[in-house]
Parts: C-alpha cells; sequence; structure tokens
C-alpha cells in the first residue's frame, strides 16, 4: 500500500507531463478519500487502500488522457458555497458567474419592495437560479431552459437543496411570453462563445460542456438578441437585466440593450480578473 503524499506527486507529476492542471489530483483524491480538505492534508503519511488507489489511478489516466473534467469525475461541482450535480448536459458552472450572482443580490437588496419576480434563463444546472432563490428567499424565482436534460439536473439540485424554484422548459423568455407571465429581473448566462472560437478552447471545455451552452451564431450574440428581444414584452416596466458576458462583447452588448431599451441605464462590470464579464440595465 502507498502513502497517500506519494500518491499525490505521481498524479500531480503525471498530469503535469501531460499538459494537465496538477490541483486535479489533490481535488479528485479528496473525494477519493472521502475526506474533508484539512483532513486530507493531516492525513497525507496514511496509507491508502488498494482499491482506492486503483480507482484515482484510473481516473487520472482518464483525465490526463481525455481531457474528461474533474466535475464530471466526481459528478458536482461548488458553486457559491453549495453542492450542485453536474453531467455532460449542463455547462460546468464558473467562478466569474458567482460574481452575477452577487450583483443580482446586491440589486434586490436596493430594492425597498420585496415582492419580486426574478427568472433565470437558460438555467443549465440551475446554479443561478437555486442559489438566488436560497439567498434572497422573499424573491420569486422561475427558470428555463430548452433542453429537457438540463431541467432534470436542475430540478434535482433545486430538490436537495431545498430551493423553491418554477421550472419551464422552452427557448429562453418563450414559456413567460406564452404565459403571459412578466417579471421584475431577468438574469442569465447564456451561450456567448463564436463558432470561430471553438478551436481556441480546451478539449476539457469544448468536449465535455454542452454545444448548446457555450456556442451563439452571429459571433456570439445570437442569444442576447433573441433574450433582449423578447424581454420587450415579459420585464416590468422598471425591470432589471443582468447578464454575464465574453469579455469582448461589452460594447456590442451595451448597444443591443439601448437599442431596446433606449431610457435604460447599462452599466459594464469587470469581473475578479479585471475583463469585462457582467452588464446591468435598469430601465
Amino acid at each position: 500500500m502507498k502513502k497517500q503524499y506519494e500518491v499525490l506527486r505521481w498524479a500531480s507529476v503525471f498530469l503535469e507531463e501531460n499538459n494537465r492542471e496538477s490541483r486535479v489530483a489533490e481535488l479528485l483524491l479528496q473525494h477519493h478519500l472521502g475526506v474533508t480538505r484539512s483532513q486530507f492534508f493531516m492525513n497525507m503519511q496514511e496509507h491508502i487502500p488498494v482499491e482506492v488507489y486503483e480507482a484515482f489511478k484510473a481516473d487520472i489516466e482518464k483525465h490526463a488522457t481525455t481531457g474528461i473534467p474533474l466535475q464530471h469525475l466526481t459528478g458536482y461541482e461548488e458553486f457559491y458555497g453549495r453542492r450542485f450535480s453536474v453531467n455532460e448536459h449542463v455547462l460546468i458552472p464558473r467562478p466569474e458567474t458567482e460574481e452575477l450572482v452577487q450583483h443580482v443580490i446586491q440589486a434586490v437588496d436596493k430594492v425597498p419592495n420585496q415582492n419580486l419576480r426574478l427568472v433565470d434563463v437558460g438555467t443549465g444546472s440551475g446554479v443561478i437560479a437555486i442559489t438566488l432563490a436560497l439567498e434572497l428567499p422573499n424573491v420569486e424565482v422561475l427558470a428555463t431552459d430548452i433542453s429537457p436534460e438540463a431541467l432534470q439536473v436542475a430540478k434535482a439540485n433545486a430538490a436537495s437543496l431545498q430551493a423553491n424554484v418554477t421550472f419551464h422548459q422552452g427557448d429562453f423568455l418563450e414559456p413567460l411570453n406564452y404565459q403571459q407571465k412578466t417579471v421584475d429581473i431577468i438574469v442569465s448566462n447564456p451561450p456567448y462563445i463564436a463558432e470561430s472560437e471553438r478551436e481556441e478552447l480546451s478539449d476539457t471545455v469544448k468536449l465535455y460542456d454542452p454545444d448548446l451552452a457555450l456556442f451563439a451564431e452571429d459571433d456570439g450574440l445570437a442569444a442576447y438578441k433573441k433574450i433582449i428581444k423578447q424581454a420587450k414584452s415579459v420585464l416590468k416596466e422598471d425591470g432589471l437585466i443582468a447578464l454575464e458576458i465574453g469579455y469582448t462583447q461589452g460594447e456590442a452588448v451595451k448597444k443591443l440593450l439601448l437599442d431596446s431599451f433606449p431610457q435604460s441605464e447599462v452599466k459594464l462590470i469587470q469581473d475578479i480578473n479585471g475583463k469585462n464579464r457582467i452588464i446591468i440595465a435598469k430601465l
């Protein structure tokens, strides 16, 4: 039997040799051992059971050779301090999206009347809708997605985290339009990568995240055009739109918003890396 630190060192070096991030070794081994982070670091001298080592080694080799994401091997990702199930039908949540959620929470906190209704458009695994429902218990949260498989994941996440979210299947805001529902806030992290950028993506992303959640026609702007157009009949007069964007798309999306909502105040917000990542329009 090998000691934990030996197994970790082997895996880290093996991943680096295969041009993968060595940190995956630590996270994956922690998962296989079923321990907390602090336990993991305390147990470095402990021996690892053979069956755990074999399963871990197989996963490390699979990740190194195929690029399968860590989250597909473990079945989950952390988002805003909570654990969400993910699979090949949904986008793996990114840290930047936590910033989008934070800005929406700040915006809602400024509103005296808390009887608000919010929709998360293209919800995927449900991380945005579920987090907002849990962080803003007075807000009614709806979520849409065109993919029935994605909605299945989102519903399971909402159930396990006991979040009150109403899910609708359909193309962006279409289900709300159809039911003649209006909302105070539209939030979305839609597909925004141009097809021409596909080759620049790592295989971990382009082979495993669903195309539906990544790519959009029209240089990546198609989803914004559709959401903003549909928003005209769904968003209330003094509503708010908060969108995650590709860092080069700020001015283009700002123009789309101002063309449809000329009276709105539009603000571009940088992410933790100083790149344009969020755009908020206050009607």
